[in-house]
């Protein structure tokens, strides 16, 4: 049994389990064309057969080919899915807004999306599963409320250069592995031009920063390049709030998250 083996099998259980002990048992999937939803969409599907749907939000800004490769993906694996478009709450909020820019327009994409994923899962009893992966967690690559929302995460662990492993373990279709990786917020919007580096650069010193947990220093000399390594260690720190529940200010014994910080599925 193979690396990739062992983790689709350990995320479909734990699926499987973090999902149905709630009482709930369907899921629902934000599906965007890009190849961290369609690892998530496939891992469930696998666990959940027709009680997972998949929802397709495109906007004015999604490509043609985000919206046809979630497609082939709905057809390949035999998935159910359903279109909600963003575009006319994106487009009214833009028209008393014109003088948005790009981070703000992704960054409401991303929470219309969420927002609306959230209410397709309440009319469907159903749990939202999470598709953000560990290098984006990392370097607070998303929006808090936007699509670093979920219920449940399976490849919240891994690096974005796992999941393309794990993605070609799954049989995820080709060309959604094949393209480059874009959250699709805007005209030619690119997270590695964003970020300024390719995934598989940053994944490789944030795996000796973060795992192996060495110095700067000792990473800089295995190659690394400092500039980036420095970006990447601001970004992780700047951005911890993403990863923490909001902050209550303490006043009591027993204060939410401080003291009373029961396990998410704990029973009488």
């Amino acid at each position: 049994m193979n690396k990739y083996s062992q983790i689709s099998d350990y995320l479909e259980r734990f699926l499987d389990n973090e999902v149905r002990k709630t009482g709930i048992q369907k899921v629902v999937v934000g599906l965007s064309g890009g190849l961290d939803s369609a690892v998530v969409a496939v891992l469930a599907h696998k666990t959940f057969g027709n009680e997972l749907l998949c929802v397709k939000m495109p906007s004015h800004y999604s490509s043609k080919s985000s919206i046809s490769h979630a497609d082939d993906l709905c057809r390949d694996f035999g998935m159910n899915s359903i279109t909600a478009s963003i575009e006319p709450m994106l487009k009214a909020y833009e028209a008393m807004n014109p003088d948005m820019d790009n981070l703000r327009r992704g960054n409401f994409s991303s929470r219309m999306r969420m927002a609306t994923l959230y209410d397709i899962s309440a009319k469907q009893n159903a749990l939202v599963l999470g598709t953000s992966n560990k290098s984006e967690l990392m370097l607070g690559y998303g929006t808090l409320y936007g699509d670093l929302a979920s219920a449940v995460n399976p490849i919240g662990d891994l690096y974005k250069s796992e999941v393309y492993e794990l993605a070609a373990y799954l049989g995820v279709t080709k060309s959604i592995i094949n393209k480059a990786p874009s959250a699709d917020l805007w005209d030619g919007q690119s997270d590695e031009a964003d970020l300024g580096y390719t995934y598989a650069q940053l994944d490789e010193a944030m795996q000796l920063y973060v795992e192996e947990r060495l110095s700067k220093e000792a990473i800089v000399k295995k190659g690394i390049d400092e500039k980036m390594l420095e970006m990447i260690v601001g970004r992780i720190f700047r951005n911890h709030f993403k990863r923490k529940m909001p902050l209550i200010a303490k006043l009591t014994s027993r204060t939410i998250n401080h003291d009373f910080n029961y396990p998410r599925d704990i029973t009488l």
